[in-house]
């Protein structure tokens, strides 16, 4: 059992030696990042949308 201990010990150690290494972005860079997300999640979705209609009138055509 104490085994397990020490060996979560030394996990969260390392955990914090590897996130000080961390590359963290700016705010600048975080929020150029963001925008391009929401942008990029908005243009597929409207895509998609407009793909989903254009199909949906094809099928609602061929079977009358």
């Amino acid at each position: 059992m104490a085994g397990g201990v020490k060996g979560i010990g030394k996990f969260l150690r390392d955990v914090v030696q590897e996130m000080k290494r961390v590359s963290w972005p700016t705010r600048k860079e975080l929020t150029r990042y963001t925008l391009v997300v929401i942008g990029t999640v908005a243009f597929i979705s409207v895509f998609f949308a407009i793909i989903d209609y254009g199909i949906s009138e094809l099928v609602r055509v061929l079977l009358g």
